[in-house]
């Protein structure tokens, strides 16, 4: 009998901090920079983001993700065999997130490891977890993406601060007989690593270049439609299905823009692409998983529907999963 891996529970969690445009606006105006509602809003299409208060890392907002996607799989910890957390952000230079998330569920024994692709790291632990299962290496899969990007933002530039927030979204990836994962499209060129980067490393005890994120705007969009519709269509050549086929995209929730670009692209009607930007911002590895789960608990996404989750990110990497909900 083939082996298969589905999607049987979605999780996320937001911290409670939630700051609008106006909130945001307000503050950086104290710093001497000068931004407003409607000139995020035009750019980005970002309305709000949630801000992760000091004490709080990437490990506590995907452990409390995670059993949010236990609870709707009707799993407990223990049931995991396999743990995987895409992040940028990091509780620490090691162990992994993966780890700690593991000990903070009280579980042990299983792999638990990270996975670092930036925006487009969920799909790349998707993908990795799904071979995982199919290969027989695991059956119950918790797979997170977990994000503090309000940590690494430089909030003297207008043009990145307003973009990111934080955030975590999982998943429950469990052994099927019936096809859940039906293709996946993975991609990397580091000749950009420049355009979207955080360049600091720590040496000595001290951090030795910026451990602020720098991006160049221009550059990123112009390479993000075309990665975009070309690993979207390649996933559903491998899938054997057409962009009809598909009922909701839900792609990597960077900018309003970029995502309705790339939809025109595919010829997939807006009505058809979840949007969760306005309120999330940019969450980086956390966005898909995010989006997935706000759109099943509000019953927009419905079992046996198919759906093209898509990202870009920094290094850059950029890929797509076909899957059957």
């Amino acid at each position: 009998m083939t082996r298969y891996s589905r999607i049987t529970g979605t999780g996320s969690y937001l911290p409670p901090r939630r700051l609008t445009n106006a909130d945001l606006a307000a503050e950086l105006a104290a710093k001497g920079v000068e931004t407003s509602d409607e000139w995020i809003v035009e750019r980005t299409g970002i309305r709000a983001r949630h801000f992760a208060a000091p004490d709080v890392f990437s490990s506590d907002l995907a452990v409390e993700a995670a059993k949010n996607a236990l609870d709707a799989a009707g799993l407990l910890p223990s049931d995991v065999d396999l743990i995987i957390v895409a992040t940028s952000t990091p509780d620490m230079v090691f162990p992994s997130v993966a780890c700690i998330v593991q000990n903070k569920l009280g579980i042990g024994g299983c792999p638990a490891f990270d996975v670092q692709a930036v925006c487009c790291g969920f799909i790349y632990a998707l993908t990795l977890a799904d071979a995982m299962i199919k290969t027989g290496s695991a059956s119950k899969a918790l797979v997170i993406g977990a994000e503090v990007f309000s940590r690494i933002l430089d909030f003297s530039d207008r043009t990145t601060c307003v973009l990111f927030g934080d955030g975590a979204g999982a998943v429950v990836l469990e052994a099927s007989d019936t096809p859940g994962i039906l293709a996946s499209d993975l991609h990397a060129d580091g000749k950009n690593v420049g355009i979207l980067c955080v360049p600091g490393h720590v040496s000595g005890g001290q951090v030795l270049g910026s451990p602020l994120l720098k991006m160049d705007g221009q550059a990123v969009f112009k390479l993000a439609v075309g990665m975009l519709e070309s690993t979207a269509r390649a996933a559903l050549d491998k899938a054997k299905l057409t962009e009809a086929d598909i009922d909701w995209m839900v792609p990597h929730q960077a900018n309003i823009r970029i995502m309705r670009s790339t939809a025109r692209k595919l010829k997939m009607p807006l009505e058809k692409v979840v949007v969760t930007v306005d309120q999330h911002g940019n969450t980086s590895a956390a966005s898909i998983p995010l989006a997935l789960d706000v759109s099943v608990r509000s019953g927009t996404i419905k079992k046996g529907d198919t759906l093209m989750l898509e990202a870009v990110g920094g290094g850059f990497t950029w890929g797509a999963v076909i899957l059957k909900y």
